[in-house]
């Protein structure tokens, strides 16, 4: 049994994406869902390094990455600890990741208003 992902990205004239849609029909996403950035990890065992393919539109928003970033490393922390059973260390990457927005708000509310 095989399962399939795709990820289909529209570029721009300039190379950046433009939109991003994905679908995965064996998990039962059979319509092209939007998204404004995307975050894969891939590992490979031979050569024992993680590879990464990020991207995101120009639609996204600071806050929005923000809170995408953040989400991310909850998440992160949420599969460390079912892969390894960890609690101590997925509870230190959680309270980073809370530590990281906190920072990431603050940061933009002092921003210049343009």
């Amino acid at each position: 049994m095989t399962s399939d992902i795709t990820i289909r990205v529209t570029l721009a004239e300039d190379k950046m994406p433009e939109t991003i849609e994905w679908t995965a029909p064996g998990g039962g996403i059979d319509e092209p869902q939007k998204a404004k950035a995307i975050m894969l990890g891939l590992w490979d065992g031979s050569a024992k390094e993680a590879m990464r393919i990020d991207l995101w539109t120009g639609k996204m928003m600071v806050d929005e990455m923000n809170d995408f970033f953040f989400q991310s490393m909850c998440g992160m922390a949420e599969s460390y600890l079912r892969a390894t059973r960890n609690g101590e260390l997925a509870k230190e990457m959680k309270d980073f990741a809370k530590e990281f927005l906190k920072k990431a708000t603050a940061a933009l509310e002092n921003q210049p208003q343009q």
